[in-house]
């Protein structure tokens, strides 16, 4: 599968354009506890949760994971 790094003005052109995600916010619980910030629809999941979570993923959309 592959990873690459992309900017948030890239994620929203493509986003504007249309182009369907998944943003999957990855910061540790005392991460999410320090911040009110959070983008609409994503998915709140610790990194070391994730792979027992694959099958609730959109595979039909970019994902994109996010982290402080």
């Amino acid at each position: 599968m592959p990873s690459d790094r992309i900017s948030a003005q890239e994620v929203y052109a493509l986003f504007s354009s249309g182009h369907r995600f998944v943003f999957i916010d990855t910061r540790n619980p005392k991460a999410w506890a320090a911040s009110d910030v959070m983008l609409p629809n994503a998915i709140r999941l610790p990194v070391e949760e994730m792979e027992a979570h694959l099958n609730e993923i959109d595979r039909d959309a970019t994902v994109v994971a996010y982290c402080t």
